[in-house]
């Protein structure tokens, strides 16, 4: 007896070989969320993205021209989330193109090197831009980044805190993409703090004209917003 054509039969006899079986498909994600990832040029934003997207790390990436952007399903408080991360480049140049992205993310990541106090120094340029073109509800994260290179330490994590404290809701946290130090707490405490404002009705149902419902991957970016008339800061 063919034992290895035995143990290919279901039980009884005949049948598909169980290897042929269907596979259930994949649970649909419940909502689609958009975090936006800002900060002067040379942070680290794009290896951020990377290591928590695809948990790599690139010791020589080139800059970012423009915006490019990535995908991951995370689950969250019994939710599926479809995440697009929108990686902006940190070059004033390229400001009045990502400008675009701020409107419709529900989550912003303002990222500085804490190696390099010029770019600790530049965040109260990009505060200017999170008021004048983002949504007042977005979800603020602070992000100290290149916690591996401690002994070139440019910046206290105390200064890191107290910028943060002065912003209304941002949170503040320090990390290392090259390490992969608090880079997935980073987005999923993000991710978990804008779950936690939504309203239970929102949570229950998908909205067909809501930036939480699965829409098509965007190819170009929203119209530019007009200019916000509050400001979270001086």
């Amino acid at each position: 007896v063919d034992t290895r054509a035995a143990r290919r039969r279901r039980p009884g006899g005949g049948g598909l070989p169980s290897g042929r079986r269907r596979k259930q498909p994949p649970r649909p994600a419940d909502f689609k969320l958009q975090v936006i990832i800002i900060g002067s040029r040379g942070v680290g934003k794009t290896s951020l993205m990377e290591r928590f997207t695809d948990d790599t790390f690139c010791e020589a990436c080139k800059s970012t021209v423009g915006v490019d952007f990535k995908i991951k399903t995370v689950e969250l408080r019994g939710k599926k989330i479809r995440l697009q991360i929108w990686d902006t480049a940190g070059q004033e140049r390229f400001n009045s193109i990502t400008s675009a992205y701020y409107r419709s993310a529900k989550g912003i990541i303002l990222v500085y090197d804490i190696t390099k106090k010029e770019t600790f120094d530049d965040l109260p340029k990009w505060m200017k831009m999170i008021d004048k073109y983002a949504s007042e509800d977005a979800e603020l994260l602070l992000v100290g980044n290149k916690l591996d290179c401690e002994t070139d330490r440019e910046i206290t994590r105390q200064q890191g805190e107290k910028f943060a404290q002065q912003i209304t809701g941002m949170r503040f946290c320090e990390a290392s993409a090259k390490d992969n130090f608090n880079v997935d707490e980073i987005f999923l405490k993000l991710v978990d703090d804008i779950l936690k404002k939504m309203p239970l009705d929102i949570l229950r149902n998908e909205l067909s004209n809501s930036i939480l419902s699965l829409q098509p991957e965007p190819e170009i970016p929203p119209e530019l917003p007009p200019p916000r008339p509050h400001v979270r800061c001086c």
